[in-house]
């Protein structure tokens, strides 16, 4: 078997197609188009590049992009008063601050700072809180995305054996919630999980989050299972520098029905998430429908 590979560039092209077409019905329908506001502490480099595709891909779906760059010794209070103003402000539909943010802030006290119905990371904890009541509220990207590729691989999710292997509030958390809402039964697991080959070998889907090189093992994965690979590490290789991910691609790949490539699976579903959630923030701000981008 030679898994089918869960092309996310391709996928996120298709939604950023639907997302276009919404953010122009938006925009005829209030006069202005949705906006991102992202914020950005300190001149990361790795923060930086972020922050300019996700400017680049604003503009280019229709949204306006508002960009605040601050210097790295910026104090908790002026970066809170700017978190005020942008939750004040008509235009901004989506607030992002770049993490990490430099030391001694508080990055924990600037996410809850946020007005939740900007918070298109899906960070705060009231948005957290929705997820696992079942409300409406806006989600965690990089999961959000992951969903997306599942559902187009799968179809129906309901019923099926899914471990979700990290715990982090950025993925794991949140990805368990959405297999949970899909009728999953979900094991959450992380690096210190005891037995971790038995519990992966009895899933149907693996999502690998804990970011560790390569650490889930070809010969674990169910046959048939599909695996969606978050994990990004640079590993040094035959004297260069190679992008791998949590799972053992090539192994993997010799058992799963279907598995995403690192990289160009689920990278590109991270940012075009993003676009999706200031979409849907716009349209739940105005009271407008909204437009179903699932394709």
């Amino acid at each position: 078997m030679t898994a089918h590979l869960i092309d996310g560039k391709a996928f996120a092209a298709g939604l950023g197609d639907r997302i276009a077409a919404g953010a122009s019905d938006f925009a005829a329908r209030t006069g202005r188009a949705p906006g991102l506001a992202v914020v950005l502490v300190g001149t990361d480099p790795a923060s930086e590049i972020y922050v300019r595709s996700k400017g680049r891909m604003a503009r280019k779906l229709g949204m306006e992009s508002f960009e605040h760059r601050l210097p790295a010794d910026t104090t908790q209070e002026e970066l809170l008063a700017l978190v005020a103003g942008l939750n004040a402000d008509a235009a901004v539909d989506g607030i992002l601050v770049q993490l990490p943010l430099p030391s001694p802030l508080d990055s924990r006290a600037v996410i809850e700072a946020i007005d939740p119905g900007k918070d298109v990371d899906g960070l705060h904890p009231l948005s957290a809180g929705h997820l696992v009541a079942g409300l409406p509220g806006l989600v965690s990207c990089t999961p959000l995305g992951c969903l997306m590729l599942l559902r187009e691989t799968l179809g129906s999710l309901a019923g099926l054996d899914a471990i979700v292997i990290g715990r982090s509030i950025l993925v794991g958390k949140p990805m368990a919630q959405l297999l949970l809402a899909e009728n999953c039964t979900v094991t959450m697991a992380h690096s210190r999980s005891r037995d971790l080959p038995e519990k992966v070998a009895r899933a149907d889907i693996v999502v690998a989050a804990v970011g560790q090189a390569e650490m889930i093992r070809g010969e674990w994965i169910k046959p048939g299972a599909t695996v969606i690979d978050v994990g990004t590490s640079r590993v040094l290789r035959d004297g260069r520098t190679l992008l791998v991910g949590d799972v053992d691609f090539a192994a993997a790949a010799e058992r799963a029905r279907a598995i995403t490539p690192v990289p160009g699976g689920v990278g590109p579903m991270t940012i075009m998430s993003l676009m999706h959630n200031t979409l849907v923030a716009a349209c739940r701000r105005r009271g407008l429908p909204v437009p179903d981008l699932d394709g």
